[in-house]
């Protein structure tokens, strides 16, 4: 990278980001000083339906009330050319930059760009994507105006840098679900959380456990404490674990993918799945305990039922594929989830065939782990 941006400096901002996760508040500050590392006129972070072509979830910074109109009056050609660059395999690890994507003979005939972009001098339009199922669309963007010129160099490689970062605090906040932890209430509202919290050293020696790691270490779980150090039941997911905890001992900004979503169960058990958050930077994520360098989340066996209809909502399915569902959920095979319901195997059979359609999976077991990841752990 260009020296226009220090290490220090880029070490500051991620952990802003992953302060984030912790108190969602800091949302707003956060992205409005990547806007001005990336001297940008514009910031938005949305989450999209694709079936609607409708923003559900949405932050913006610096967008006028006419802009956002224009961003929704034009979300189908915008899904429709963001969807394209990743069907003809643009990497989600990559930056998404109009400049660099298109030509300008694109951007004149574009309607979007000439009717709502340009009419407020954006001349460029740079994002970095997050998460995309079959009905979700997720995304980071940027726009500059036409006195900066279009993205350079140096800022796709900072918008680089950032994407797992980035998406590590989006999924993490998403499994967390609570709005800020103070050090002076810490133990109380560890134990208030469903999920499992292990605040570690960088040996991986455990500082605290809330109530509900506790039984799951008690109860001969996925996770284990032995010794007073944190392993996991599998040794592949103990080692990406372990080494997550290292790497934010040493530099997070190094930490990368390592220890986001580890599966801690076996493929034809319903999916545990752990989250890393490095600790030992951010102003914020130190209060928690100052000896730890990070946070373990592990999310518990959901119900059935709950995980069903989370994903029923999110996926848009059927009652009759809902139902079907929830026996798939609980181990049952085809054959069983009909006689369970009444109904013939072929139909249960179609049922699951458009689950699977519908999610973007084609066996029960990633459908098992499609359910842990959007079933949100209550705080």
């Amino acid at each position: 990278m260009s020296s226009t941006i220090s290490h220090q400096d880029l070490s500051d901002l991620i952990g802003r980001i992953y302060d984030c996760t912790l108190d969602p508040s800091r949302w707003e500050p956060t992205l409005d000083a990547v806007r001005s590392l990336l001297a940008s006129k514009t910031a938005q972070l949305a989450l999209v339906d694709l079936r609607e072509n409708r923003i559900l979830i949405q932050k913006t910074l610096g967008m006028e009330a006419h802009l956002l109109e224009a961003v929704s009056k034009y979300m189908p050609e915008i899904t429709q050319f963001i969807e394209g660059h990743l069907d003809d395999g643009l990497s989600m690890d990559r930056p998404m930059v109009v400049s660099r994507l298109t030509s300008p003979a694109f951007r004149a005939a574009s309607p979007y760009f000439v009717e709502s972009a340009r009419t407020q001098g954006i001349v460029d339009m740079g994002q970095i994507n997050l998460m995309r199922t079959p009905s979700r669309l997720s995304m980071l963007g940027f726009g500059r105006q036409e006195s900066v010129g279009v993205f350079g160099d140096r800022e796709i490689e900072l918008l680089r840098l950032l994407i797992p970062h980035v998406r590590r605090a989006v999924t993490i906040s998403n499994v967390l679900d609570v709005q800020a932890i103070e050090k002076a209430r810490m133990a109380e509202t560890l134990d208030a959380l469903r999920l499992g919290v292990v605040l570690a050293n960088e040996d991986s020696r455990i500082l605290h456990a809330n109530r509900a790691a506790e039984e799951m270490m008690r109860d001969d779980g996925p996770l284990r404490g032995r010794g007073g150090v944190l392993r996991a039941e599998g040794g592949a997911a103990s080692l990406e674990i372990r080494s997550a905890i290292k790497q934010a001992a040493r530099n997070e900004s190094g930490i990368g993918k390592t220890g986001l979503a580890v599966r801690l169960t076996e493929e034809a058990e319903a999916p545990v799945v752990a989250h890393v958050l490095p600790l030992a930077g951010g102003e914020v994520r130190s209060r928690l305990e100052p000896a730890a360098v990070a946070a373990v989340f592990i999310n518990r066996k959901v119900d059935d039922a709950a995980s069903a209809q989370a994903v029923a909502a999110t996926f848009g399915l059927t009652r009759a594929e809902t139902r079907v569902l929830t026996r798939v959920l609980t181990g049952s095979t085809v054959a069983e989830a009909a006689a369970d319901l009444g109904i013939a195997p072929t139909t249960a059979r179609t049922h699951l065939d458009s689950i699977f359609a519908k999610t973007g999976v084609s066996r029960q077991s990633e459908l098992m782990r499609l359910a842990a990841q959007v079933t949100p752990a209550a705080g």
